[in-house]
């Protein structure tokens, strides 16, 4: 057992706040495990509700009897299951005198999270929880985090075999279950097909029309798929940066596979040696980095993006921090060094300062305003301050 230490403080400040707070995140990341935690770290009496459970299910039948004289913190998990305790919560939230905290957990779907957003709007805040961190497992195990993915039972599994056939079955049961759980009917075939022609495109601009004739359907169904992936937290969507200046820049998203390890899993990449031999090494590579870069830096992925222009400049990552902006780039070398590229996005972007991180042991200066950072000390060299 890894105690999550910087997500259970983050869930207690926002209970704190909030008389609604919702963990969202892909079917076992950990959510259920967070939420015990928590539970064990309050001093407040608690009461637990796991919507996969049919005595639970049974409890709620008559959501508003079965809630209201509870005090405390009260957890509901899997509550996709049951949308229509939101309007319940809304009234429990806006009582005078509250005397109970509500801790959400559910799989994220575009109708969780509408509902959940317009009935409970000013109400409650949303936490999205991925799978383990470098901080948490240790730095010296970043070869492992990379090649099995961060899913707890994935990453801790016993033996390498073990994660591979985790991960599988993870996949298979997906898209066999889960996705129909959230309201969602596609052929579970058909789904992973694209899954897997995704994990092909990993760090590669997206364009619909290409992938629509690799597929054989039309550009507007791809998009389809590529929203439910997105919404179900296992794909992510980095949007470009552009702005009004000379260059003619990239105006489509880049796709990424969230978890390494299902990104390896969809690429029948298992061992070390397979990834190192692989053509997406360097994009998986860039994948994992960014993932754990912004989880570490404590930013939305939506506040985040690349920028990339028609004649070959490039950014792998633009954050803003208020009037500020910060570039990353990602090497899988040891010995970066400062490119044209680097230099135009410096200069076209207005970077406060460019951070260039590698595979390698040490960080040391590149020139004015960037660093070359080593992957294994990011955490204790690239320190921003979002209220500066």
């Amino acid at each position: 057992m890894i105690i999550r230490d910087k997500e259970i403080q983050k869930v207690q400040d926002l209970l704190h706040d909030f008389p609604v707070v919702g963990v969202i995140g892909a079917r076992q990341v950990g959510k259920t495990t967070l939420a015990r935690q928590v539970i064990e770290r309050s001093a407040d009496e608690s009461t637990v509700f796991d919507l996969e459970n049919p005595e639970d299910m049974a409890r709620l039948a008559d959501p508003m009897l079965a809630l209201k004289h509870l005090r405390g913190l009260i957890v509901i998990d899997e509550i996709q299951r049951m949308p229509e305790l939101f309007p319940v919560l809304r009234v429990l939230a806006d009582r005078p005198d509250p005397h109970a905290t509500f801790l959400i957990l559910g799989s994220a779907s575009p109708h969780l999270l509408r509902q959940g957003s317009e009935t409970l709007a000013g109400r409650i805040v949303y936490h999205e929880l991925g799978g383990f961190h470098l901080h948490e497992v240790g730095p010296d195990q970043w070869r492992n985090l990379w090649l099995r993915g961060a899913f707890p039972r994935s990453f801790l599994s016993r033996t390498l075999k073990t994660s591979v056939d985790w991960r599988r079955g993870f996949i298979r049961t997906f898209l066999e279950r889960d996705i129909p759980q959230l309201g969602i009917n596609i052929n579970s075939t058909t789904l992973r097909k694209f899954w897997s022609m995704l994990a092909h495109y990993h760090g590669q601009v997206w364009n619909a029309s290409e992938i629509g004739r690799s597929f054989g359907v039309a550009h507007t169904t791809i998009k389809h798929y590529l929203d439910i992936l997105t919404s179900a937290l296992v794909v992510r969507q980095l949007q470009p940066w552009y702005e009004n200046i000379s260059k003619r820049q990239v105006k489509s998203a880049k796709i990424f596979i969230v978890d390494s390890g299902l990104l390896h899993t969809l690429l029948n990449i298992q061992t070390i040696a397979d990834l190192e031999g692989h053509p997406k090494i360097g994009a998986s590579w860039e994948g994992f980095v960014i993932e754990q870069l912004v989880r570490h830096l404590d930013v939305d992925f939506m506040d985040c993006y690349f920028w990339a222009t028609h004649s070959g400049a490039e950014l792998d990552l633009l954050i803003h921090w208020g009037q500020r902006r910060f570039g990353f780039e990602i090497k899988r070398t040891s010995s970066p060094k400062l490119t044209a590229s680097m230099n135009s996005a410096l200069i076209s972007l207005k970077l406060n300062h460019l951070y260039v991180i590698h595979a390698g042991d040490h960080s040391f200066p590149l020139a004015d305003r960037v660093d070359a950072v080593s992957f294994g000390t990011m955490f204790q060299d690239i320190r921003i301050d979002p209220t500066e």
